[in-house]
């Protein structure tokens, strides 16, 4: 036990030194493309930190034959993922995150609701869901809405630098890391990122192997924590460069790719839909996800120009009460898987 708890923090620490490189890599890389740092975050960024996700839900589909501990990693990660964006107002300063954000991210969000919709539809109404042989209904629904969603934020994005291309010429930083540097930077520091993520939901899944919990509770909440560590980092390490763009759109995008991963585990699993073979516990997640992305296109919406007296946004604290809701209702219904 107590070489599992170091193996944990090892991992811990390798990851959290790789993602404040890491972020600040991306940083440079937007600033140098010009692509904008919202959709470097949706794209660079949320890849590589859902990663550990992708490796998680394909062994435990593929060679574990635990679906709902792929499924719970996955929901269970959109939550946790939503509920870093309060940690993130706390430490954002004065103003509420969402007071400055982009207009890009409500795509990025609401591509979300209708992909973390779809899924969650499928998981709650399996018996009655059409598919195609072994593959799940959603599944070829969430890879098309992933693609037009990248396309659309990359549009988006092209069009804000267009009219802005004075602004963001002035504001350079990086002027002495060349392009190719970056790049490199950036690779070397998200493979070892890779490495370390991998190696940790395997630590977490031995960890918590003796609880007694649900395989459903297990992987929406421990394993979904574990995984998410990747996330939580790199988000703080933006906001210290004052990338908050990039924090967001790191936290919206490895939503979206979740998604993309839980298609992939359908297409991985071997005995039929996915959807089908889990515990419909997960919809709940699921529905507690799309609440909170909701929250979220809310405050990218209205943006609160003051924070409470608690230093955190009205927005926040909604996103802190629908996690704890979440970790209430399933540990109530933990018996159910």
């Amino acid at each position: 036990m107590l070489l599992l708890w170091f193996e944990f923090l090892l991992c811990s620490v390798v990851i959290v030194y790789c993602g404040v490189r890491l972020s600040r890599y991306g940083d440079v890389i937007a600033e140098k493309t010009g692509l904008g740092r919202a959709w470097i975050g949706l794209i660079l960024m949320s890849g590589v930190t859902s990663l550990p996700e992708l490796i998680t839900g394909i062994s435990s589909v593929a060679f574990a034959g635990a679906p709902d501990i792929a499924v719970g990693d996955v929901m269970g990660s959109c939550v946790f993922n939503l509920s870093l964006i309060a940690l993130m107002d706390i430490l954002h300063g004065p103003r509420p995150i969402f007071s400055r954000a982009e207009h890009s991210h409500n795509l990025s969000a609401g591509f979300g609701v209708l992909m973390m919709g779809f899924s969650t539809l499928s998981i709650s109404a399996a018996s009655g869901m059409p598919s195609f042989g072994r593959i799940s209904f959603s599944t070829p629904i969430i890879f098309g809405l992933y693609a037009l969603a990248i396309r659309s934020v990359f549009l988006f994005q092209k069009r804000q630098v267009a009219q802005h291309i004075g602004e963001i010429a002035s504001a350079l930083q990086y002027g002495h890391i060349s392009a190719k540097k970056a790049a490199v930077k950036y690779t070397v520091n998200a493979l070892i990122i890779i490495g370390a993520s991998a190696w940790l939901p395997f630590i977490g899944d031995l960890l918590a192997e003796e609880t007694g919990l649900g395989r459903s509770f297990v992987g929406s909440i421990l394993i979904a924590m574990t995984t998410s560590l990747p996330e939580l980092v790199i988000s703080i390490s933006a906001l210290r460069i004052v990338a908050a763009d990039m924090a967001i759109a790191n936290i919206l995008g490895s939503n979206l790719f979740n998604m993309v991963i839980l298609a992939i585990d359908d297409l991985a699993y071997p005995d039929g839909p996915l959807f089908s073979a889990v515990s419909q516990n997960h919809a709940v997640t699921g529905t507690i996800a799309v609440v909170m992305t909701g929250i979220v296109v809310v405050s990218l919406m209205y943006r609160l120009e003051k924070k409470t007296a608690l230093r955190i946004g009205w927005d926040a604290l909604a996103l802190i009460l629908a996690y704890l809701v979440n970790i209430v209702l399933l540990y109530r219904m933990r018996a159910q898987g």
